[in-house]
C-alpha cells in the first residue's frame, strides 16, 4: 500500500486526499485547525493530524512514516507554511509535490493591493460600505478605517476563533456573516445588494475558492472589487496535473466519465430520454442554479453550482470521489453553449455530448417555420452590432441576454432605420410562463421582455453590397477645400480583389485616410477583424464617422504612425498600404515578421513610391509579385456632350509572402 502525506488546508487538498483514498492508498492529512479536520470525512486509510506543526514536528512526522510522497496543498497565501514544508521534506528526504491553485480573473476594473494594510489605507480615504471576505486574520489591518464598526461587514468561517477576531477588531454581531464557502454568484450578489456594498475585498482564491463568482457578483452589483495580492508562487502543479502525475507514478486509474447534457429549455417534457438517464445515473450534477433546480433530486447525488468552464473543471477535480458527472447545459450543447470552451479542459476524461432542444428549434416550431436558411447571432454577454448581419441576410436568429436585452435590440434596429423588419419573439420557451409574439421592431421596441428571450428577424430585401467598390459618395471626406485622401471606387475594387480577403481574415489598413478600404474590408470579413491605422487628426474623425455609418463593429481605428502603431496588433492575414509616410520598407518588414504568409497590396501614385516598391520586389523574398497600372477616366458633362477626364494613374502592387501554405 502506498503512503502519502497531504498538507490539506484547501478544497484541492481535501479532493486529492479523497482521490488517493479511493485508490487504496494510506493518507495522513495535515490540517491547521479542528474545523479543517471536520471537513474530512472519516475513512479507512485516513489519518488526520490536526493543529499547526512546526518544522521540527514536520520532519519527525515525515521520517517516522516513510511516506512515498508528500503533497503541499496549502492555501496560496500561506507562503511561510509552504517554505516550512519544503525545508522539512528536504531534511527528511521525502519527495515533495506543490499543488498550486490557479489564479482568477477579476476583470480589468479590479484593483489589486500587495497586502491588507495597503488596501485598508486606500479605503480609509474613501466613503462607502465595505464587505471583507479575505479572512478573519486580516481584520486587524482594517480596524483603523474611519467609522469601521458602521461601514464594514465581514464574512468569515463559522469558527470560534474567527468570531473572536471579529469582536477584537470591533465588529458588532450584526456586521458578522459566519458562513462556509465557496458561494455562488447569486448568493454573493444578494448579499452585496442587501447591504448596499460599495467595496468588496477578497483574496484571489481561484475557481476552487469561489473567486470568479465574487468578481462577477461585484461587477453586476456595481461594487468595486479590491484584491489582496498573492505571495509569489513557486513552481507547482494544478490539481488535475497533480492527479495525472500520481496516476503515472503509482498506476492509479483516472478518467472520470463526463456527460455534457443538453437539457433543452429545462422542463422534463422538453428533455430527451438520453439526457434524463444521464442525469439520473451521475454521481455528481454540475451546472447553473437554474439547471440544477430543473433536475430531479436523487439521494446521495452531489450537486455543484458552477457555470464558467474552469469552475466546472475545478468542480470535477474537487469531486474526485465521484466516478461519473453530468454537466447540465441549457438548450443544445452545440448551439452557443459553454461546451465549446469546456471540451478542451476535459481531454483526460471520458466525455460524451448529449444534444438537446435548442431555443432556435423551439421558436421556429412555435411559429411553424423552418430555420435552415437562418444565420445565427448571440448577444448574450457579447456586445455586437446585429445591423450588418441583418443587411446581408433574409433571416437572422438572435439570442439576447439581460433584463432589457430584447428591448435594446429592437431600439438598435429602429435607430439604424430597420424598424419595419418583422420579428418573431419567444420568451421563457418551454416553461409555463412561455410567451410568443410577433411584430415589427418599432412595434416591439417599448415592450418589456423576459431575460430569457430569443428572436427570428426577417429582412425581405437585404441591401448590403456583396461586391467591392462602393461609390465614393457613400463615404464622408471632409470639407471640399481640403478633403481627406481616399482610395477611389475603381482602384479600391481592384485592390480588394487583389487582397482576396476571407470571411474571417485579420487585416491591417495602413494610412487608412477616410477608411473606404477599411470599411469595405470589414464588410467583406464579417467574422474577421480590421485595424485601420491613421496619423491625421481630421482623417481619424472621418474614419470613426464612416465606421458608424456602415455599422462595422469589427473595424478598430488606431491613431498613430506606422510601423510603431502596428507593433502591438495581432498578426495580419492581409495588409493594405495606402500611405506609408516614407517608411514602406519598415512596414513591409514588420508585416512579414509577424506573418511570413501574409498577402500585401500597396498603391503607388508617385514615381518615387513606384520605384521604391520595384526595388522591394527584389530585396524581399516573395512567393509571387504583381504590378498593375490603372488608368481611370470618368465622364463629365460638357454642354450637350460628355467628356472623359483622366484621373492620375495608380499602380497596384500585390506581394505574397513566401510562408503561404494555401
Amino acid at each position: 500500500m502506498y503512503k502519502f502525506c497531504v498538507f490539506a488546508g484547501t478544497a484541492e487538498g481535501r479532493a486529492l486526499t479523497e482521490y488517493l483514498l479511493d485508490r487504496g492508498a494510506a493518507v495522513t492529512a495535515c490540517v491547521a485547525t479542528d474545523y479543517g479536520e471536520a471537513l474530512l470525512s472519516p475513512r479507512p486509510g485516513l489519518t488526520v493530524n490536526a493543529g499547526g506543526l512546526d518544522e521540527e514536528a514536520m520532519v519527525r512526522l515525515l521520517r517516522e512514516n516513510a511516506f512515498d510522497l508528500a503533497v503541499d496543498a496549502t492555501h496560496p497565501y500561506a507562503a511561510a507554511v509552504t517554505e516550512q514544508i519544503a525545508r522539512a521534506c528536504g531534511s527528511a528526504g521525502t519527495e515533495l509535490l506543490r499543488l498550486l491553485r490557479a489564479e482568477g480573473d477579476g476583470g480589468a476594473d479590479a484593483l489589486c493591493f500587495p497586502d491588507a494594510a495597503a488596501c485598508a489605507a486606500w479605503l480609509a480615504e474613501r466613503e462607502g460600505r465595505i464587505l471583507l471576505t479575505c479572512g478573519s486574520r486580516e481584520l486587524a489591518d482594517f480596524a483603523g478605517i474611519p467609522d469601521f464598526a458602521r461601514r464594514v461587514w465581514a464574512r468569515v468561517l463559522p469558527m470560534e476563533r474567527s468570531l473572536a477576531l471579529c469582536g477584537e477588531a470591533g465588529l458588532s454581531p450584526g456586521h458578522i456573516i459566519a458562513m462556509q464557502g465557496p458561494f455562488s454568484k447569486e448568493l454573493n450578489l444578494a448579499l452585496l445588494r442587501s447591504l448596499n456594498i460599495d467595496y468588496l475585498v477578497t483574496k484571489d482564491g481561484g475557481a476552487a475558492g469561489g473567486f470568479p463568482e465574487k468578481a462577477d457578483a461585484a461587477r453586476e452589483a456595481g461594487a468595486k472589487l479590491l484584491v489582496l495580492g498573492r505571495p509569489p508562487q513557486t513552481e507547482g502543479l494544478s490539481l488535475a496535473e497533480t492527479i495525472r502525475t500520481l496516476n503515472r507514478r503509482f498506476g492509479f486509474s483516472p478518467r472520470p466519465r463526463v456527460n455534457l447534457v443538453g437539457i433543452g429549455p429545462g422542463p422534463r417534457a422538453q428533455r430527451t430520454f438520453e439526457a434524463a438517464e444521464a442525469m439520473e445515473r451521475a454521481d455528481c450534477l454540475i451546472g447553473a442554479k437554474r439547471m440544477l433546480a430543473a433536475a430531479p433530486e436523487r439521494p446521495g447525488q452531489r450537486r455543484v453550482e458552477a457555470i464558467a468552464p474552469d469552475a466546472i473543471r475545478a468542480a470535477i477535480d474537487a469531486s474526485a470521489d465521484c466516478g461519473s458527472f453530468a454537466v447540465l447545459l441549457s438548450g443544445d450543447p452545440g448551439f452557443f453553449s459553454g461546451a465549446r470552451k469546456l471540451l478542451p479542459l476535459l481531454a483526460d476524461c471520458q466525455v460524451s455530448v448529449l444534444p438537446g432542444l435548442s431555443s432556435l428549434s423551439l421558436l421556429c416550431a412555435r411559429f411553424g417555420t423552418s430555420w435552415e436558411d437562418a444565420v445565427f447571432l448571440s448577444l448574450h454577454g457579447r456586445d455586437r452590432d446585429p445591423v450588418p448581419l441583418l443587411r446581408r441576410n433574409r433571416r437572422v436568429f438572435v439570442l439576447v441576454g439581460g433584463t432589457d436585452g430584447m428591448g435594446q435590440l429592437c431600439r438598435r434596429l429602429c435607430a439604424a432605420g430597420l424598424g419595419a423588419l418583422q420579428m418573431k419573439v419567444g420568451e421563457d420557451l418551454g416553461y409555463p410562463e412561455e410567451r410568443c409574439s410577433a411584430g415589427t421592431a418599432a412595434e416591439l421596441a417599448e415592450r418589456s421582455f423576459s431575460p430569457l428571450s430569443v428572436a427570428l428577424i426577417e429582412n425581405p430585401a437585404p441591401d448590403a453590397p456583396v461586391t467591392p467598390g462602393l461609390p465614393d459618395s457613400a463615404f464622408l471626406r471632409g470639407g471640399a477645400e481640403s478633403p481627406v485622401p481616399m482610395t477611389k471606387s475603381e482602384v479600391r475594387a481592384v485592390c480588394l480583389s487583389k487582397l482576396r480577403p476571407a470571411a474571417d481574415s485579420l487585416c491591417w489598413d495602413v494610412g487608412a485616410g477616410t477608411g473606404s478600404v477599411s470599411v469595405e474590408l470589414a464588410l467583406l470579413c464579417p467574422g474577421g477583424r480590421v485595424y485601420a491605422v491613421e496619423r491625421r487628426e481630421d482623417a481619424l474623425a472621418l474614419l470613426a464617422e464612416n465606421r458608424e455609418r456602415f455599422h462595422t463593429d469589427n473595424l478598430t481605428v488606431l491613431p498613430g504612425a506606422a510601423p510603431e502603431a502596428l507593433a502591438t496588433l495581432p498578426a495580419p492575414d492581409r495588409v493594405f498600404i495606402g500611405g506609408a509616410g516614407g517608411r514602406l520598407r519598415e512596414i513591409l518588414s514588420l508585416a512579414l515578421e509577424r506573418n511570413p504568409a501574409c498577402r500585401i497590396v500597396v498603391t503607388a501614385v508617385t514615381l518615387e513610391t513606384a520605384a521604391e516598391l520595384t526595388a522591394c520586389l527584389r530585396d524581399f523574398d516573395w512567393a509571387e509579385t504583381e504590378a498593375v497600372t490603372l488608368n481611370v477616366a470618368r465622364s463629365r458633362p460638357a454642354g450637350a456632350y460628355h467628356l472623359l477626364r483622366s484621373e492620375n494613374p495608380v499602380t497596384v502592387f500585390t506581394l505574397q509572402g513566401k510562408g503561404r501554405t494555401e
